[in-house]
């Protein structure tokens, strides 16, 4: 089974009952990580969430597969849930195939891949697996998913307020969810006491505006600018942004500069290539100058690369969120210098 984000809402409910693999992939990290939330939300029985990553299983492709068919500590339900970057599950994803006997649900989210990858193509066909491929989404459509988020959690906005959330998240729909959370939260709305928000409780919750939020962060360190770099950290620290939130920030840029290099090409035209994505309204017409000297500063292999550090740092945030403070900045630093000398 194949789905896009425009008709992942209508094939998740019957996924979820008949899928037991599932693969979401694309540019967009956020929509698919959103996506596997959806599809867990959809089981029958969830259960408990059994996490790992895709570095984990390139090193040991056979420990998919006995996690999937062995029981949980109590015997209650479980899934899996897999952050991955490119294919490099792909020996585990068909090592799990292999195996005899009932398995549990197994989502993986791959960052950096598309449904034209290896697993993919291993999947695609099966009537027990799902591939979802997520483009990145516009500032109208992430507007409009704000305000459905709002509508579903009492809330009522105007257009002003539901695009000042999309900016701020940086399209990224789960930073979204969390602002209309906490919005509803302070408003004490609720589907049956509707509140309606405006620009004052906004601001009460913390919602940052776009300027005040990750992408100064990430293009100071995508772009190799080490003079900003301190500066930058230090405002990470003082208006107390998310460290998950901050490298999921950085997945995306990662994700979206993939997405334009492959169509670069090797010896393409880069300020071209930005140009007619700008054209498409593919990127902010602000992130154009940014979005070319990125791409410069990153190729393939090193982009590649830094995929998977992101998505092991990711990881490690989870795991270690009370060393998040000492973990995300040495990890900045370190890209920042990767940048820096990539011209």
């Amino acid at each position: 089974m194949k789905a896009t984000q425009r008709d992942f809402a209508t094939a998740a409910a019957r996924a979820s009952r008949e899928c037991a693999i599932f693969y979401f992939c694309g540019p967009d990290e956020a929509g698919a990580a959103a996506a596997a939330d959806k599809i867990t939300a959809l089981l029958p029985d969830a259960g408990e969430r059994v996490e790992m990553s895709g570095a984990q299983l390139r090193k040991d492709p056979v420990l998919l597969g006995d996690e999937a068919r062995s029981g949980s500590l109590f015997g209650n339900a479980r899934h899996i849930l897999v952050r991955a970057a490119g294919d490099e599950v792909l020996d585990a994803v068909g090592n799990l195939l292999l195996g005899q006997g009932q398995a549990c649900p197994v989502l993986i989210v791959a960052t950096g891949a598309t449904d034209k990858s290896r697993t993919a193509k291993l999947l695609e066909k099966r009537g027990d697996a799902l591939v979802a491929m997520f483009w990145p989404p516009d500032l109208s459509s992430v507007t409009a998913s704000v305000r459905t988020m709002a509508d579903t959690a009492g809330l009522r906005l105007n257009g002003d307020i539901a695009e000042r959330i999309a900016r701020a998240s940086g399209l990224d729909v789960r930073l979204a969810q969390s602002e209309v959370t906490k919005l509803a939260l302070y408003l004490d709305a609720s589907p049956e006491s509707p509140r309606t928000a405006d620009a004052e409780a906004l601001s009460a919750v913390g919602a940052s505006t776009e300027e005040d939020g990750f992408m100064p962060l990430v293009n100071a360190v995508m772009s190799g600018d080490t003079a900003r770099l301190a500066g930058e950290l230090r405002r990470m620290h003082e208006v107390s942004l998310n460290p998950v939130g901050v490298v999921l920030a950085f997945e995306r840029r990662a994700a979206q500069l993939a997405q334009l290099s492959a169509r670069v090409g090797p010896r393409g035209d880069i300020a071209e290539a930005v140009a007619a994505e700008k054209r498409a309204h593919r990127i902010f017409f602000k992130d154009e100058r940014d979005l070319a000297a990125q791409l410069r500063r990153w190729p393939k292999p090193r982009l590649d690369r830094l995929l998977h550090r992101l998505v092991e740092l990711h990881q490690s945030l989870l795991a270690n969120s009370q060393s998040a403070a000492l973990l995300l900045p040495q990890a900045l630093v370190e890209i920042t210098r990767v940048a820096k000398a990539g011209k």
